[in-house]
């Protein structure tokens, strides 16, 4: 539960921090009164009952795939549930659909990650305000350096740092508690918002507020995807047990404790949560506040990490570096690319919009899209896969969808003061992922329509053996019946094969892990030559020299490591040389193709016994 807290619980953990701040924001011409005080905690009260403890504690958390969670493990396990669907057959739009969904949730998860972390230490940072006016000249330099540092470190890993964010969150859901519960204690009428008549009260009589300030109250749920994203680490039943009984309490009572506070001190609304504290505590809170924002930070963007590690093993993004930062844990590590594009893009953002309140503008719209998804596809799972109840599970999937599709409503309203930068960064992350996968099939197919069959190959050398030369060769190829272009290459250049020749097949399966006993399947073909596939889930790194050495222990082949050589072909698969894609999106395809990572890197093959060789460029113009 503790470490749960410090990992999964940091997004939603501070949104206390502006969340009901922005529902009172003046814009949004709702007059501070206490019916409407309480109309709004109402609000937040019973959108976190409905959308995060139902949808996604009671729920969501129970599709767990092998034990993780994710908008992609989601859409693999929907995909499983329909089983597999050939095109033109019956479903095959449902199939396609499915694998559309996913891709919008994950490309959303990349416009929240670019939000979250400016919007939450921006707000931590503006404490300093409260504090002192005049030290307002310092929140954008402070925020800044507290970002680049963030993202500074992320090469180092989230091992020792991962350390204290338990303990730092249990403290942080303890303060708000404690704060939240002395202004409760002093308005005891504010608990007469646990009425739900107060929120639907509030809608009715503020209809024409009602869409823009429900997109301020979405605000108090953003993070509840967190709760399903990783539950890979945990487990779903720490994750239920922190929300229910620390998370949970706390954020109700400083919500509350807030809302108590405007009432006797209208004033307060202009930062109600750092004036919920005494002056001498506004500092520790500032840093403390500073604190839980990095860590929320910190969870959004080693989920971007996570998530472009799945995307790559799953065939939607090109090869980029991967930097294992632990030892130990799988799941802890680094990709370059991204932790900077991030840094920029956060950065700007904070220099753009220079507030945590112009900042919530661009914020929900993202996060809010993703749980639409997330209630399509669990609705798949749940009628498909758990075989429950059809009316049940249609009644449900109506009611989550249509609280989902209202706070998307509500959202849209800000896509001209800044929605449209998430929803941007999402259409070009989406763009990236259908270029890559379509490219990429049209690549292979393309490959597949010029290459020599693998046993035709093997039976020419009944007539014609070459000269062999010993120890083991491995060829990297896609295509399990075809004969690897690299291979082809070196018998042309070269004029040798080697004793033993392996013609491997890596397949990434849409299951996180595959049991040790289904990894490697291989069969000799004769004259020493092997094909062998090995499969690996999209929560593992393809590794090929370990893949070897199982396959040499299961089959007895005497793979010696430092007699064995790796081969691989670089193709130069040109954009414009590909079918049935315009001329946009043949010209990314071929960038992303140009700058993509080498294969060696993303099979962990070693330097000293690999062999890079060129390969004609495929396709017909």
């Amino acid at each position: 539960m503790i470490a749960a807290l410090g990992v999964v619980f940091g997004d939603i953990g501070t949104s206390p921090l502006y969340a009901f701040k922005e529902t009172l924001n003046p814009d949004h011409g709702v007059v501070l009164t206490q019916a409407a005080v309480l109309g709004l905690l109402s609000l937040i009260f019973w959108g976190l009952v409905f959308v995060v403890t139902l949808k996604y504690v009671v729920f969501v958390l129970r599709a767990d795939h092998d034990g993780e969670g994710g908008i992609l493990a989601l859409q693999a396990l929907a995909r499983k549930a329909l089983g597999e669907r050939a095109p033109g057959s019956a479903g095959h739009w449902l199939w396609r659909a499915i694998g559309g969904l996913g891709l919008l949730g994950a490309a959303m998860f990349y416009g929240d990650s670019l939000i979250t972390p400016a919007i939450s230490v921006l707000s931590a940072v503006e404490g300093l305000e409260v504090l002192a006016p005049q030290l307002q000249t310092y929140v954008i330099p402070v925020t800044m350096f507290i970002l680049v540092g963030l993202f500074a470190v992320q090469r180092k890993g989230t091992g020792v740092v991962g350390r204290i964010f338990g303990p730092v969150m249990l403290l942080w859901f303890g303060v708000l508690a404690l704060g939240g519960l002395w202004h409760v204690s002093q308005q005891p009428q504010i608990l007469a918002a646990l009425d739900p008549r107060h929120a639907v009260g509030f809608l009715i009589t503020h209809r024409a507020q009602a869409l823009a300030v429900l997109g301020a109250v979405f605000l108090a749920f953003t993070g509840g995807e967190a709760l399903y994203a990783d539950m890979g680490h945990f487990g779903a039943a720490p994750i239920r047990l922190a929300w229910l009984f620390i998370a949970l309490p706390s954020l109700v009572l400083n919500y509350f404790g807030q809302g108590a506070l405007v009432l006797v001190d209208p004033a307060a609304i202009d930062n109600p949560f750092f004036r919920m504290y005494p002056g001498w505590a506004v500092l520790p809170m500032v840093l403390l506040a500073a604190m839980a924002t990095v860590i929320a930070s910190q969870a959004v963007i080693s989920g971007a990490f996570s998530l472009t590690a799945q995307a790559m093993r799953m065939g939607y993004l090109p090869r980029m570096r991967v930097v294992q930062t632990s030892g130990e844990a799988i799941g802890q590590i680094y990709v370059p690319m991204v932790n900077w594009t991030l840094m920029v893009g956060v950065l700007l953002l904070v220099i753009g919009f220079r507030s945590s309140g112009a900042l919530s503008a661009a914020y929900g719209i993202a996060v809010s899209i993703t749980m639409v998804t997330t209630t399509l596809l669990a609705g798949v799972v749940a009628y498909r896969l758990w075989r429950w109840n059809r009316l049940a599970v249609g009644l449900g999937v109506l009611a989550f969808a249509f609280i989902d599709l209202t706070f998307v409503l509500a959202n849209s309203l800000k896509i001209l003061d800044g929605g449209w930068l998430t929803l941007a960064v999402a259409a070009v992350v989406m763009l990236l992922f259908t270029t890559w996968a379509k490219g990429r099939r049209l690549g292979l197919e393309a490959a597949a329509a010029e290459s020599l069959p693998i046993e035709a190959f093997v039976a020419s050398l009944e007539g014609h053996m070459p000269h062999r030369v010993r120890g083991t060769a491995v060829f990297l190829n896609s295509d399990e019946h075809a004969v690897p272009h690299a291979l082809l290459h070196n018998l042309k250049h070269n004029q040798v094969l080697h004793d033993i020749v392996i013609v491997l097949r890596v397949l990434a399966c849409d299951v996180p892990r595959i049991d040790a006993r289904q990894r490697i399947e291989g069969h000799t073909l004769g004259h020493g030559i092997w094909l062998v596939t090995a499969r690996h889930g999209f929560m593992e790194r393809p590794n090929v020299p370990e893949f070897i050495r199982i396959l040499a222990y299961q089959k007895g082949l005497d793979c010696a490591s430092m007699s064995t050589s790796y081969f691989v072909s670089r193709a130069s698969l040109s954009g414009r040389h590909m079918l049935h894609m315009t001329a946009l999106r043949s010209a990314l395809f071929g960038w992303l193709q140009r700058n993509a990572g080498r294969a060696s890197d993303y099979f962990e093959l070693p330097e000293n016994r690999l062999v890079e060789m060129g390969q004609r460029t495929l396709g017909r113009r």
